[in-house]
């Protein structure tokens, strides 16, 4: 069977450009039970003005989902694209952790209890019970949604699917809402994420085709003196 032109030939090879996440989970449970002591605490005013809402924990949970499928679509389909991928997520990730080393710190914004009981609500405990509110700045979650969309961008296959590329981008930024409305971080550590996240991309997507200025793509223009000498020359040639 003749493969097609736009799929490479054995992807899993690739597989160890990922190989830096079983290290970076063993870091992050070792940081996550290690004793802080006093931390620095991240809400700002603004956080007491964000109302929990329980319905952002159905986005904050696709993270996951969103991630994975993400990578496993880039396999598939664009290695480059992949590899990118990865090692976006490799520097922003580590780089976070290494901040949570230097400067520990956390977030005093969960809700003693909740003012109804559903599942959305009993989910946002059972999260509540397994990751602390510490260690949140910058915010992994929202570094790992910018790092997807701006993958399903980079991916050829995405070429001339706007629909593809706005559905990423959108579920990228409930994602990042959700971390504020579920009490998981404050906006702080939202804004932290993203400027880490966009001075990665401009060092990871710099030979990206798809990030490239469309200036750069279409054709200079030349001096307006050199317009209009070209110009009198078609008039004289055709006189």
């Amino acid at each position: 069977m003749r493969l097609s032109p736009h799929i490479p030939s054995r992807p899993w090879r690739d597989l160890k450009y990922a190989l830096w996440l079983p290290l970076y989970l063993l870091l992050f449970l070792a940081l996550e039970r290690m004793p802080t002591g006093r931390y620095w605490a991240t809400q700002l005013p603004v956080d007491a003005r964000i109302p929990f809402c329980e319905w952002f924990i159905i986005p904050y949970c696709l993270w996951y989902p969103f991630l994975v499928l993400t990578g496993l679509y880039l396999l598939r389909r664009d290695r480059a694209a992949f590899r990118r991928y990865m090692l976006f997520l490799g520097i922003t990730f580590f780089a976070s952790e290494l901040i949570w080393f230097v400067l520990p710190n956390g977030q005093d914004l969960r809700p003693a209890a909740f003012s109804r009981e559903n599942l959305l609500t009993a989910l946002a405990a059972g999260l509540y019970r397994i990751d602390t509110n510490t260690n949140v700045f910058p915010s992994v979650h929202v570094l790992g949604s910018v790092g997807a969309a701006l993958a399903v961008r980079d991916c050829r296959c995405s070429e001339g699917k706007p629909l593809l590329r706005a559905g990423a981008a959108l579920l990228a930024a409930a994602i990042c809402l959700s971390t504020v409305f579920i009490k998981q971080h404050s906006v702080l550590d939202v804004v932290g994420g993203l400027l880490l996240g966009g001075l990665t991309a401009r060092l990871v997507y710099r030979s990206s085709p798809a990030f490239r200025p469309s200036r750069e793509e279409a054709p200079r223009k030349a001096p307006a003196h050199r317009r209009h000498g070209q110009k009198l020359l078609r008039r004289i040639r055709e006189s």
